[in-house]
């Protein structure tokens, strides 16, 4: 297993080893004592499957309170998956980072507490799994404009297939303040 830092600090890549041969692969998504060497040692309580088509972009999500760490990867096809920093004080606030997961590369993305998250489907189709540190709150669940002008996002579509709920989400400056994560160093 090989980590890789990602240009937004807490947020990682994690490359597994696969094995391969001409029956198939075999490869660890997840290994709690191979990530706590790196310092990442997240205790899962949800697992979620979503599928979306070409051009679908589901984000930019996180819930507050009660944030969640999420642990991403794609079974089937190919996205470019986006994490910000949206806790209030960190020294990374706004700034974004993003990688492309597919079934063929099969790396995993460690988004930490306090992000917010999103990906767009690349491919026709995509299954994307992820694993999170808190159970989904509907309270808590909140998100911010995927194309908010001052995170400048690089997303590579134009005009994504959206939701209703992402359509509609504000910008990251005209979130009140007690609706986002807090840094803590």
């Amino acid at each position: 297993m090989k980590v890789i830092e990602t240009d937004l600090p807490g947020c990682l890549v994690v490359e597994p080893r696969v094995f391969a041969d001409s029956r198939g692969f075999f490869y660890e998504s997840f290994n709690h004592d191979k990530l706590a060497e790196y310092g990442l040692a997240p205790q899962f309580v949800q697992g979620n499957v979503s599928s979306s088509s070409r051009g679908v972009l589901r984000g930019l999500h996180y819930q507050w309170p009660k944030p969640q760490g999420k642990y991403i990867s794609v079974i089937e096809g190919e996205v470019w998956d986006v994490a910000v920093d949206i806790r209030r004080g960190s020294p990374h606030y706004g700034r974004w980072t993003a990688v492309v997961l597919s079934a063929e590369n099969k790396r995993h993305m460690w988004i930490p507490e306090g992000f917010a998250h999103g990906f767009v489907t690349l491919s026709e189709r995509a299954i994307f799994s992820y694993l999170c540190t808190q159970t989904y709150d509907a309270s808590a669940d909140a998100a911010i404009r995927w194309d908010d002008p001052d995170l400048a996002i690089d997303w590579p579509v134009s005009d994504p297939s959206l939701s209703a709920k992402d359509a509609a989400a504000p910008l990251l400056k005209d979130v009140v303040e007690d609706r986002l994560p807090v840094y803590t160093p």
